[in-house]
């Protein structure tokens, strides 16, 4: 969410007959219920996505009408058993039903949620033939609104890619703490930029002449020593920069949140998750994205 708004945030990926679905990877044998369809079996396999090997069931090997009759499951049941109640109560939804379901929102309630659309794995997705600046040309078209559309990947070709379509929107690249962009070590190999130097004031100023923000990994907003949690100058260097700066993924759980703020053994368990958020937030930064809504607008809230 921004600051001052909320927004959702769904992963795209893609389908075999181009058909944009909602779903946190390509690889959906953790969040959905495919490995219980016999019809299915033969479709697991293996393959290598963003320098990664991964064995599985994928979205480019079914067609929306195969996806749509699978079911979606809680990707943490040992942390989140409560969310795991739930599974199998829901089907998986397609991008432009949620576009349909937001502009249902704001028509009845006049309530205006910001979309920020994250486009998942677009190399890989343009090897196989669904180049993923196409379909969404065609899906956000009607969303050409920089107040209502965020679009945002760890790949910024795919960024350009859109801009250069018309599509009017603020345009975030993602950094993760470690590693290169899957569409420069397309290009580069070995020699590819790592995000590291991406985040350099020189690298930031770079960015600024392209995208509108960037969004980190919350742990890089964050310095540990000993027990004590203390944080960065980075989004300062981001604003200095010109740009917006976000953050991922805030959590309550023991197992995400930094060590000094754990409380117990049990990795499920809540910390102080507060202490976190807050300690985040301090930071100036313009927006998180967190998996429990409630606990962020509580931060966001008490600031």
């Amino acid at each position: 969410m921004t600051l001052g708004a909320d927004a959702v945030e769904p992963d795209i990926v893609a389908t075999k007959d181009g058909v944009l679905v909602l779903r946190h990877e390509n690889e959906i044998s953790g969040t959905t219920d495919v490995a219980a369809h016999p019809e299915f079996a033969s479709r697991r396999t293996t393959k290598r996505i963003d320098g990664v090997s991964l064995t599985g069931w994928f979205t480019e090997d079914f067609t929306w009408a195969e996806l749509s009759t699978l079911r979606a499951v809680e990707r943490l049941p040992q942390l989140r058993q409560g969310s795991a109640s739930f599974d199998g109560m829901q089907g998986i939804l397609r991008l432009d039903e949620l576009l349909d379901l937001l502009d249902h929102v704001a028509e009845h309630t006049g309530r205006i949620i910001q979309l920020v659309a994250e486009i998942k794995h677009p190399t890989h997705f343009a090897s196989i033939g669904l180049p993923l600046d196409d379909l969404l040309d065609h899906a956000l078209g009607r969303w050409n609104r920089p107040d209502r559309l965020i679009v945002e990947c760890f790949e910024q070709n795919i960024l350009m890619q859109l801009k250069g379509r018309g599509i009017e929107a603020r345009y975030v690249y993602l950094l993760e703490s470690k590693g290169s962009a899957p569409d420069l070590v397309a290009s580069f190999g070995r020699k590819a930029l790592p995000y590291s130097a991406q985040l350099t004031s020189a690298g930031l100023a770079r960015l600024a002449r392209d995208v509108d923000g960037v969004s980190v990994d919350k742990n890089m907003l964050l310095s540990v020593t000993d027990n004590t949690v203390t944080t960065t100058d980075l989004v300062d260097r981001v604003h200095a920069a010109g740009l917006t700066a976000y953050t991922w993924t805030l959590r309550p759980e023991n197992r995400f949140l930094a060590p000094p703020h754990r409380v117990g053994k049990a990795p499920r368990d809540w910390g102080d998750w507060r202490r976190e958020f807050d300690l985040i937030l301090s930071t100036g930064v313009d927006g998180i994205f967190v998996d429990q809504p409630d606990l962020g607008v509580t931060a966001r809230d008490g600031l």
